[in-house]
């Protein structure tokens, strides 16, 4: 008998765990799993201010069995952290405080997901409202490892041919071989877009002064003044609110630093002055300062001007082949 009642639960427990339910007609079905909130994953947005369209993004993660957190990006900063995502069959809705922002109220989103898009409006901490659409952003994953084409300068040392500049007044020239940037002002850009690619470049940057790398014209790598031996994010070498370098590799303000950035789809590498500080790491998504949110296109190198004084040097970019 105790050897009969030791299978019954044997019998139990193997229908439990196999997912296994009998109803009344004796017949084994299914057990059901939770619906899987749409609105799970990462979103490419652009977002209608009184000033014109920006980009920004949106993620949200499953915290446990039923907890929805996330990160946000908007139009400057870093990401922020969301602590809940509350949703209510396909509708969004958060609140997180400010970041750089003056205004001491939350800045609130609320969405609605239909399918792979998302509508839905934004109110900033000073009581703008904007509206926001949205689509789910690419994996970006590469079938093959790329096929390296032939290096190309991205400055001619003489002057400014090949770049343009935005977001005000600009500063930059070139100087002996040295692009220069006085003082805070205009951001500068390439002409050409780019994929995947390899960049080379040296940067020389003042005590106290700040600038950035932006890849594709979407991912910031930082390039500061570093002083913390444990870095963060926002530290030099990092990409921007995302990616944290493994030391400070830095060669001190006022001196020229090397940079040998790989960008394949989203997987970085980030060596700085011989030192690979960030490996092969897949970047989320965009950060502040981006300038625009398709992330499946290709796009521009540009440098941030409106910081302040840098300089930079022997910029070479080599581009990976199309593939057939």
């Amino acid at each position: 008998m105790r050897y009969q009642g030791r299978r019954r639960s044997l019998t139990l427990c193997f229908v439990v765990a196999a997912g296994i339910v009998t109803i009344a007609g004796g017949r084994p079905t299914p057990a059901q799993a939770p619906a899987r909130p749409a609105a799970i994953g990462r979103w490419d947005l652009t977002v209608q201010g009184p000033k014109g369209p920006y980009p920004s993004w949106l993620e949200v993660t499953l915290s446990g069995t039923r907890t929805l957190v996330g990160r946000f990006v908007g139009d400057g900063g870093s990401a922020r952290p969301i602590s809940r995502v509350d949703v209510k069959e396909n509708s969004i809705h958060f609140a997180i405080p400010p970041q750089w922002e003056k205004e001491t109220n939350d800045l609130v989103f609320d969405a609605v997901v239909t399918g792979d898009t998302l509508e839905g409006t934004l109110v900033t901490p000073a009581g703008e409202r904007h509206r926001v659409g949205g689509r789910r952003a690419p994996s970006l994953r590469r079938a093959s490892p790329p096929s390296w084409g032939q290096t190309v300068d991205l400055f001619n040392g003489k002057d400014l041919a090949g770049w343009t500049s935005f977001g005000g007044t600009n500063q930059w020239s070139a100087e002996n071989g040295v692009l220069k940037n006085a003082k805070s002002g205009a951001n500068l850009v390439t002409t050409a877009k780019y994929d995947d690619f390899k960049l080379h470049l040296e940067v020389n940057c003042p005590k106290g002064s700040n600038s950035g790398i932006y890849l594709r014209g979407r991912y910031e790598v930082q390039v500061e003044d570093a002083v913390d031996p444990e870095p963060k994010s926002t530290d030099l070498g990092g990409v921007y609110g995302f990616l944290v370098p493994n030391e400070n590799a830095t060669a001190g303000a006022g001196n020229w630093q090397t940079f040998d950035i790989t960008l394949v789809g989203r997987r970085v590498t980030v060596v700085l002055n011989g030192k690979t500080i960030i490996g092969d790491q897949t970047i989320p998504g965009i950060t502040g300062g981006a300038l625009d949110s398709d992330e499946g296109a290709p796009g521009p190198i540009y440098l941030q001007g409106d910081h302040g004084a840098v300089a930079y040097r022997n910029l070479r970019i080599t581009p990976a082949v199309p593939a057939k």
